[in-house]
């Protein structure tokens, strides 16, 4: 069984200056690492490129389920991972929870990773 991912404080979208600037506290690269590890799996990558990229403004579960060809309750649990890390926000809506990427934490994640990236 694979290890849950710690809940972490996703109020700001990340915690520390760029990974180059200085060796990382032990808290800092946990926080790091936490974003990474949810990022990490092929259905939450392909989760994050349809939200980033929605047309539609933000998609319901059962829209992202087909998209990537998995129950609901499956592409549940990636988007729930996906919102403790801070990558994701979900709203309720009637019988439906849609979801939107927040980009912001990317942003800062990967400013973290690489500071000089896409300048």
């Amino acid at each position: 069984m694979p290890k849950t991912l710690p809940t972490i404080d996703v109020s700001a979208p990340i915690c520390c200056a760029p990974v180059s600037s200085a060796p990382m506290t032990d808290a800092a690269a946990l926080e790091v690492a936490l974003r990474l590890k949810a990022l990490a799996d092929p259905v939450r990558v392909r989760l994050m490129s349809i939200l980033l990229t929605a047309d539609d403004g933000a998609p319901c579960t059962c829209d992202l389920a087909a998209a990537v060809g998995l129950a609901e309750s499956t592409v549940s649990h990636h988007l729930g991972q996906l919102r403790k890390a801070g990558m994701v926000e979900s709203e309720r809506r009637g019988m439906n929870v849609h979801h939107r990427a927040r980009g912001a934490a990317l942003e800062a994640l990967r400013a973290v990773l690489d500071p000089n990236c896409c300048r």
